[in-house]
């Protein structure tokens, strides 16, 4: 199976699945981008509270936590990696066109947990696919591929929805329910197209049913070996302060950036990270995992003193430049990393334990973020991110240990 995958490359050095779920991560992000960041908006217009939105941002990162555990061991169990990523796609796609019938915060927390519960299903067998693609020392390059893509989609989606709200409600107005809605109306069409792309041009061979007999009487390799118990460790301390980017996006808002040009400002973020995510990948490959890490996370913290501080617009179109940046150089390679340290026969429980264990930091870090806005200020949400980060870069430094494969 590993050689069939390794013989499957495009002229970029990318494997063809993973060039397929690129695209498939492009037309994904097209359409939660246009729906999703301005869910906290339309919140917002709902008459909804911080602490609210922070607990349903929260409750929606971390929802499918279970899942994605279940889905990376089903994968790893069945040797089926493309229908249940199928499947996630498909079932965030489904719910999206109820959000038009959503008037009330209760329907739109099950909204969106049920669409991120599609992302639960699907991450962990779509990581493990991507790694079983590049276990030739390319972790980094075919990370770094789908999260740029991820990203352009990103930048694409957002400047759909700014052009959107512009026509209907020009630069200086607060978005409406019904604005919300026509982002909801055409963001569901491109989710569509995503879906159709891995149910017809993405390949996975299966190992015969010999083949899984005898692999069954082997003994199994260990997932929580000591380096990826003290990586996953130190990745939930990372994201205890990583909250929902629903407060970024309200910060914006708390400093006077009006709705059409925090949506400027998000395009910008997303073409940085576009454009970091495929070089940094491939260099990731060459030099190693952990001190572009540490360097993503070293501007994870600047990112957020500058929110801490924020005092004008000014600061924003730098955040947006650092927060493209932090997260071009370290979301791909931190996927990667595991990739490295992870047995082949594991890798779906061990993505599935990666994103479960993170989702569960995030809602922590989220519900943190908006008692620490609300009850203190909007500044001790973003000291108290700056802080956990810090730690875990420490972590990093000190701790977890690198295994390197280098690319071929």
């Amino acid at each position: 199976m590993q050689q069939f995958y390794k013989k499957q490359r495009n002229g970029l050095g990318v494997n063809r699945n993973v060039f397929v779920l690129g695209w498939v991560s492009f037309f994904t992000d097209v359409s939660s981008e246009m729906i999703f960041r301005a869910f906290p908006l339309f919140l917002n217009a709902l008459g909804v509270g911080t602490s609210i939105i922070g607990l349903i941002e929260g409750l929606g990162y971390s929802a499918a936590n279970l899942v994605k555990i279940l889905s990376g061991w089903g994968s790893d169990r069945l040797g089926e990696r493309k229908w249940i990523t199928a499947a996630g796609y498909g079932l965030s796609t489904l719910v999206k066109p109820f959000l038009l019938i959503a008037s009330s915060w209760g329907l739109a927390l099950v909204i969106r947990v049920i669409e991120r519960a599609g992302k639960g299903v699907r991450i962990s067998p779509r990581d493990a696919l991507i790694a079983d693609c590049t276990t030739d020392g390319t972790a980094g390059r075919g990370f770094g591929f789908q999260k740029a893509m991820d990203s352009f989609g990103a930048m694409v989606g957002v400047a759909i929805a700014a052009l959107v709200i512009y026509f209907i409600l020009g630069p200086d107005k607060v978005l409406t329910v019904e604005t919300f809605h026509w982002l909801v109306i055409i963001g569901v069409v491109p989710a569509f197209i995503a879906v159709l792309l891995i149910v017809f041009f993405v390949k996975q061979t299966r190992p015969t049913w010999a083949e899984r007999l005898a692999a069954r009487r082997l003994a199994q390799p260990r997932i929580l070996d000591k380096r990826f118990i003290m990586f996953l460790t130190v990745m939930v301390l990372f994201n205890l302060g990583n909250s929902a980017d629903a407060f970024l996006i309200l910060r914006a808002g708390n400093v006077g950036v009006s709705v059409f040009y925090v949506f400027l400002l998000l395009i910008l973020y997303n073409l940085i990270y576009a454009l970091v995510s495929f070089p940094i990948g491939r260099l990731s490959d060459r030099i190693g995992r952990k001190k572009i890490i540490v360097i993503g996370w070293s501007i994870y913290v600047v990112t957020y003193i500058l929110m801490a501080v924020a005092s004008s617009e000014w600061y924003m179109l730098i955040v947006a430049i650092t927060y493209g940046l932090y997260a071009g150089l370290a979301e791909g390679v931190t996927k990667a990393f595991v990739c490295d340290i992870v047995s082949p026969r594991r890798r779906g429980i061990a993505y599935g334990l990666y994103h479960g264990m993170v989702g569960f930091a995030l809602l922590l870090a989220s519900v943190i973020a908006g008692v620490l806005w609300q009850h203190v200020n909007p500044s001790a949400a973003f000291y108290f991110g700056a802080a956990m980060s810090g730690l875990a870069m420490i972590g990093m430094v000190f701790f977890v240990k690198e295994l390197h494969i280098t690319a071929k």
